[in-house]
């Protein structure tokens, strides 16, 4: 019977932009909330600042995501066409460089030079890439992908403070929207934890302890300087 393993690694890219989202939308909005309401707003206009406090980031965090693993994206084609111009013109100092990083890696000189052989008759390019420049398909930058991951788990977790803020009545508005917004946190580092491989209760730990420390000092802000409306 086959050995198998199973491993997290190609989880990397959506599971890192999900889990910003969705901690981001979680945090920013419920402190958004919290120091609206601190600051003795109405109902509705607390509402509408989540709402808005929603929309604008989740867009801010698709633009952000974009951009950013766009500009890597960029990078690994600029060294993928650098490497493919090498093969073309060097290709027995690329196989030279390619048996070096294995002899380093502890193969035998003999040994890596035929592992290089073998490798780059089959896929040279593929094979620098992996081993020279550290892309692989599994972690290569997706632009697209991560800012679509980035603004709908934003939106999940935006949602959660402001259905909470829909539900809670006005009097225990604060409270309901720190307890409930803290125990979403928990659960998202849990699964978040969970999902990559990572220990549950340090996942949800650190999460909680960050999420708290926004929330607390957004609504001291509102609390502070904050004027009835």
């Amino acid at each position: 019977m086959a050995h198998e393993e199973f491993h997290h690694g190609h989880r990397v890219g959506w599971l890192r932009a999900s889990v910003l989202g969705a901690n981001d939308g979680l945090v920013s909005t419920a402190s958004l909330v919290l120091g609206v309401a601190s600051a003795q707003a109405s109902h509705g206009s607390i509402l509408i600042a989540g709402l808005a406090g929603l929309v604008a980031g989740a867009m801010a965090m698709a633009a952000g995501e974009y951009v950013s693993v766009s500009s890597q994206a960029d990078t690994e084609q600029a060294d993928l066409a650098k490497e493919s111009h090498a093969l073309t013109t060097d290709h027995a100092g690329e196989h030279l460089e390619l048996a070096q990083i294995y002899v380093e890696r502890g193969l035998s000189v003999d040994l890596a030079h035929e592992v290089a052989r073998q490798l780059m008759a089959h896929d040279a390019l593929g094979a620098h890439a992996r081993d020279e420049l550290g892309i692989s398909e599994v972690l290569r930058a997706r632009p697209l992908q991560a800012a679509l991951a980035s603004a709908a788990s934003f939106v999940v977790g935006a949602v959660l403070p402001m259905l909470i803020v829909v539900l809670s009545p006005p009097g225990a508005l604060i409270p309901v929207v720190t307890g409930g917004s803290l125990v979403f946190l928990a659960v998202l580092g849990a699964v978040a934890a969970r999902a990559g491989g990572a220990p549950m209760a340090r996942g949800a730990a650190r999460v909680l302890i960050w999420g708290a420390l926004a929330m607390a000092m957004t609504a001291g802000v509102g609390a502070l300087i904050g004027t009835p409306v």
